[in-house]
C-alpha cells in the first residue's frame, strides 16, 4: 500500500517526517505523549484529549483493530465517548493487519471515518524525549499543505464547552441519585455507578445543579485549563457551602481545588499513561493508576481544612485532595480506568458511603 508523506512540525522548529495512514488533512494542536501499551480505542475517544496531537510511545499500534459499536445502558460499550477527540495521532509503526475476535475495522479506516489525520514512521522515542526535556508544545501536521496552519496555544481555549452535553440526560438505575457534571466525562465513569445501581443525572458543565434533589455530585474529567471552567467553579462553590457530598475526578479535582481558593498550574509534560504510581498519604499503600492530565493542584495553596490525599511517586505532584471532616473528595487519576488498572475504584465506594 502506498502512503502519502506527512510531517509533524513543532513550534521550536523541529521537524519529523513520516507517512499518513489517517484522514489526509492538515491540522494543529498541543503535542503530548501517552505511554500506554494498549487501549487506543478508549484513549482516542477520551474527551480529555480534545485539542491535542497524541503521540503513542508503544511502538506498534493498530494490531487488534477497532471494536464494534455495541451499546450498554445507552452508552458505547468499548469507547469512552461517541467519537475521537484528539486532533491527530502519531505512532512509530502502524499495523496494517489486525486480528481480534471483536474487531470491526482497522484503525486506519476508523481514523478516516472520523476525519482524524495520523502519521506513522516517526521516531517516537526521539520525539518523546524532546517533549520530556522541553515540555509539551504546539505542533502542526502537514499532509496536503494547501493552506497555512498556524501554531495554536490551547491553554486559553474553552475546550470543556466543546465536549460537554448540551442538555440533561438521566440514567435510571436505583433509589440513590447523583449528579454528574459533564466536563467531558468518560463513559466508564457512568458505567461504574450504574453497575452499583445508582441513578445518574448527567448535566452540562455550566448548569446550576445546586437546587437539584440528589444525594451527591461528581465533577468529571475533561480537557484543557481548569481555570477556563468559570461557571462550573462557581456552582461547585455553592454546592460546597451546602455541604453536599462531592467527588472530583481528574479535571474535577482541579475544579474543586479552584472552588475552595487553591491554585493550579501546568505540568511540564503531564501524566498520560496506565501505570502511574500514587501513594496514599498516611498509609503504606501505593496504587498503580490510569491518568490523563496536564495540570495539577498546588497543595501549598490548600485551605487549612483540606489535606493532600495522594501524591505521584514519580514526581511528587498532587494526585488527590480530601476535606478533613466533610464529604468532599478528589482524585487526579481515573478510578474507573478504561484503559488501565482499576486498583482505585474503591474511591467510588468511599464516595457512595458518604451519601446521605
Amino acid at each position: 500500500m502506498k502512503y502519502k508523506e506527512a510531517k509533524l512540525i513543532l513550534k521550536d522548529g523541529a521537524e519529523f517526517t513520516g507517512k499518513s495512514f489517517g484522514y489526509e488533512t492538515d491540522t494543529n494542536g498541543e503535542v503530548v505523549f501517552n505511554t500506554g501499551m494498549v487501549g487506543y480505542p478508549e484513549t482516542l475517544t477520551d474527551p480529555s484529549y480534545r485539542g491535542q496531537i497524541l503521540v503513542m510511545t508503544y511502538p506498534l499500534i493498530g494490531n487488534y483493530g477497532v471494536p464494534r459499536n455495541e451499546k450498554e445502558n445507552g452508552l458505547l460499550k468499548y469507547f469512552e465517548s461517541d467519537n475521537i477527540h484528539c486532533r491527530a495521532l502519531i505512532v512509530s509503526e502502524y499495523s496494517e493487519n489486525y486480528s481480534h475476535w471483536n474487531a470491526k475495522q482497522s484503525l486506519s479506516d476508523w481514523l478516516k471515518e472520523e476525519k482524524i489525520p495520523a502519521i506513522f514512521g516517526i521516531d517516537t522515542r526521539e520525539l518523546t524525549r524532546k517533549l520530556r526535556e522541553s515540555g509539551t508544545m504546539p505542533g502542526r501536521i502537514i499532509i496536503n499543505n494547501k493552506k497555512k496552519i498556524n501554531f495554536e496555544n490551547i491553554d486559553d481555549l474553552d475546550l470543556v464547552s466543546q465536549v460537554s452535553v448540551k442538555k440533561l440526560i438521566e440514567y435510571n438505575k436505583g433509589k440513590t441519585k447523583i449528579i454528574l457534571v459533564d466536563c467531558g466525562t468518560k463513559n466508564n465513569i457512568i458505567q461504574a455507578f450504574l453497575r452499583r445501581d445508582i441513578t445518574i443525572l448527567r448535566v452540562p458543565h455550566n448548569y446550576d445543579f445546586t437546587n437539584e434533589k440528589v444525594d451527591g455530585i461528581i465533577i468529571s474529567n475533561g480537557p484543557g485549563n481548569p481555570k477556563m471552567c468559570k461557571e462550573t467553579i462557581k456552582n461547585v462553590k455553592k454546592a460546597i457551602k451546602k455541604e453536599m457530598p462531592i467527588l472530583g475526578v481528574c479535571l474535577g479535582s482541579q475544579i474543586i481545588a479552584l472552588s475552595i481558593g487553591a491554585d493550579t498550574y501546568k505540568l511540564k509534560y503531564g501524566h498520560r499513561s496506565h501505570n502511574q504510581p500514587c501513594n496514599e498519604l498516611g498509609t503504606k499503600k501505593c496504587y498503580i493508576t490510569s491518568q490523563n492530565h496536564g495540570y495539577a493542584v498546588n497543595t501549598e495553596t490548600l485551605p487549612l481544612d483540606w489535606r493532600e490525599w495522594f501524591i505521584n511517586e514519580n514526581d511528587g505532584t498532587n494526585e488527590g485532595i480530601i476535606h478533613i471532616s466533610k464529604p468532599f473528595f478528589a482524585a487526579q487519576f481515573h478510578p474507573e480506568a478504561s484503559p488501565g488498572p482499576d486498583d482505585t475504584e474503591f474511591i467510588f465506594d468511599l464516595f457512595l458511603r458518604a451519601l446521605k
